[in-house]
């Protein structure tokens, strides 16, 4: 059931699905966005998970980041769990500066901190998803967990990106594969 569609076989810029027997809690039901994926690796935020110990003024309290009215709307995300303190903002194209990563058309990903004082401000991109640490993956390692059914992947799309509904999101990235998630079985093996 595992889907490579993308130049030369990588998967950089759709969305990963965990399957129903993730053995790793940390990714159970996780919808995870791949920010880049080559012979090297791959490098993806979790975009359905939000830290419950962190808020967004508090972050920027941390970061010693003044701004007359905080933007209270934005939610600090669980981005993976490699280097958890490192912040990312996964964001629509129409920000791109110095330090942006454009990974599709329309999304586009950026770790600096004036990212941060513009969202805060109002001012940043038009829709934008902050997270903190990554989900990574050596040479070959996702290639290996996709083959073990893992993973399943699907192009993405902003709207489910950057939807507030993050408990929907694992049901609506396999509802664009045309899967009934209660149809799904933790089991798998290999003809």
């Amino acid at each position: 059931m595992a889907r490579v569609e993308s130049k030369e076989g990588y998967l950089e810029g759709q969305l990963l699905i965990a399957m129903p027997a993730m053995a790793d809690p940390r990714f159970a039901r996780s919808v995870i966005y791949l920010c880049s994926h080559n012979a090297d690796g791959a490098m993806g935020l979790v975009i359905n998970r939000q830290l419950d110990t962190l808020t967004f003024p508090q972050l920027l309290e941390q970061l010693e980041i003044a701004v007359s009215r905080p933007e209270t709307q934005t939610t600090v995300h669980f981005g993976g769990p490699v280097e958890t303190g490192r912040g990312f903002v996964l964001h629509s194209a129409d920000y791109v500066h110095e330090g942006t990563l454009v990974v599709a058309n329309d999304i586009a990903l950026t770790a600096t901190v004036d990212i941060l004082r513009l969202i805060a401000d109002g001012e940043g991109p038009r829709q934008n998803l902050l997270a903190l640490g990554y989900a990574g993956w050596g040479p070959g390692q996702l290639e290996t967990e996709i083959q073990d059914n893992a993973w399943l992947n699907v192009p993405a799309d902003p709207s489910l990106i950057f939807d507030d509904n993050l408990d929907g999101k694992w049901n609506q990235a396999l509802a664009k594969l045309g899967i009934d998630p209660t149809q799904l079985s933790g089991a798998h093996g290999h003809a």
